[in-house]
């Protein structure tokens, strides 16, 4: 459990998702926050989950694929993904930074790889 309910992004330590992508997680009692790094380039190959998620492009761009329906999404771009639908990304040459949300919370997301720290890439 974390010491104080406040905090900065750069504290969080920085966990190996897949292969270029690595994300800063914050885990409440029953949601999961992550900051996702992606690196340029870098995929998320398709899975699919229990949780529910939501998420947003902070930089770089993306082509998002959820179900059937595949976008290009840059800052701004959102996305709403129901629980245990296929889904997959695409990363752009600049790479991306997120923000994913999942309920109920990612509990294999707490036992992830930890990774040597370095600056966050966002905000």
């Amino acid at each position: 459990m974390r010491e104080s309910p406040l905090d900065d992004l750069s504290s969080l330590e920085l966990q190996k998702i897949w292969d270029g992508v690595h994300a800063r997680v914050l885990h409440g009692e029953r949601i999961t926050l992550g900051i996702v790094e992606l690196d340029p380039e870098s995929n998320v190959p398709e899975h699919q989950h229990a949780n529910e998620q939501l998420g947003i492009c902070l930089s770089g761009s993306l082509v998002f694929r959820v179900g059937d329906e595949t976008r290009d999404l840059g800052p701004g771009g959102t996305w709403s993904i129901p629980s245990n639908v296929p889904h997959e990304v695409q990363v752009g040459t600049e790479g991306a930074v997120v923000l994913d949300v999942f309920v109920p919370p990612r509990d294999d997301w707490r036992e992830a790889e930890r990774v040597e720290p370095r600056t966050p890439r966002w905000p």
